[in-house]
Parts: C-alpha cells; sequence; structure tokens
C-alpha cells in the first residue's frame, strides 16, 4: 500500500528515445539518399544512440508501465544494433546478407512498424507521423531491396530524412514544454 502513494521519480524517457531514433534514422537516410557514403559515423551513432539510448529509454518505459514507449524503444534500439551486425557480419561461417534477405528483413520491420503505427492512433499527431513515414520508409527499403531499383532507395533516403527530422521536433518539443510547463511547441 505503501507503493500507491510515492510520486514517480522517473523522467519521461520519449524524449531521449525519439532523439536516438530520430539522428539515427536521419543519418542513415542521409546515406539512403546519397548524400554520404555509409561509413563508421552511422554505424557508432547506430550503436551509441540509435541502440544503446533507446534500449535505456525502453527499460524506463517498462519501468513507467508504457507499454507502447517500452516495446517501441526496446525493438528499435536492438533493430539498430541488430542492422549493425548485419553489415559487420562478425560469424564466422554465415554469409553475408544479400538483397533478397534484406527485403524480408525490412518488410518484417515494416510490418511491425504498420501494427505500432496504430497503435499511435490514440497519440500526438506527431507521433502517427513518425510511425507512419517509418512504415512507408521499411516498405520502402524493402521494395528497393527485392526490386534492385536504386531510385525506391533514394526517395526512401527522403522519407527517412524527414521521419527522422520529425522525431528529433518531437524530442525537442517534449523536452520544451516540458520545462516551460506549457506547450510551446505543438505535438
Amino acid at each position: 500500500m505503501a507503493n500507491e502513494n510515492k510520486r514517480d521519480t522517473i523522467a519521461n524517457p520519449s524524449p531521449l528515445g525519439l532523439l536516438g531514433f530520430g539522428m539515427t534514422t536521419l543519418l542513415l537516410n542521409l546515406h539512403n539518399a546519397d548524400i554520404m557514403p555509409l561509413s563508421i559515423v552511422i554505424v557508432a551513432m547506430g550503436f551509441a544512440l540509435g541502440g544503446a539510448a533507446q534500449i535505456i529509454a525502453g527499460i524506463m518505459e517498462f519501468k513507467k508501465n508504457n507499454v507502447f514507449g517500452a516495446t517501441a524503444f526496446t525493438a528499435y534500439g536492438f533493430f539498430w544494433w541488430s542492422l549493425i551486425l548485419i553489415w559487420m557480419n562478425p560469424f564466422e561461417g554465415i554469409s553475408a546478407a544479400d538483397d533478397k534477405s534484406m527485403g524480408f528483413y525490412l518488410l518484417l520491420w515494416g510490418v511491425f512498424t504498420l501494427m505500432m503505427y496504430i497503435g499511435t492512433l490514440k497519440h500526438d499527431r506527431s507521433l502517427q507521423f513518425i510511425f507512419l513515414s517509418l512504415t512507408i520508409l521499411f516498405f520502402l527499403l524493402s521494395i528497393g531491396d527485392f526490386t534492385g531499383i536504386h531510385l525506391i532507395t533514394l526517395i526512401a533516403g527522403w522519407v527517412g530524412i524527414v521521419c527522422g527530422g520529425s522525431a528529433i521536433y518531437t524530442s525537442v518539443a517534449q523536452v520544451i514544454n516540458n520545462e516551460f510547463g506549457k506547450n510551446v511547441l505543438p505535438l
């Protein structure tokens, strides 16, 4: 019974998770849009902010009993770590990823994201936009891998830049709105 009166002392982890997701997504999609090459910059960001920061945010969401946030941040954090493992292929005797296997990998993430998008329909418009654009991104990347049509991947890159930018905006808006105790930036 003492726990019922205990004040929640865990800060909102959503801005951290959204920042990790947004910055990493934007950076990777600068590559997909042919603006920069795939390099250690993207891999390091994917490991640290895309992976670790989102996993930490997801664990904190579990503690806050937020099933949506816990599932989203933890899953996408591990998405980044799995993507890095795919790129590095550190397992001897395991074939490197080909376009067909990557197409299925991205398709599964697209289906998961579409289902999570449905969960956002009770949330802010900004979160709905992030998940809708991420769903489109995953499906476009999957189609690009299945077909080998580079233009589709290029278009996906621009969708990803918008998606990542919207997540960064949502993260910063949550922080600023919290600091000022009112809605300074609309969500």
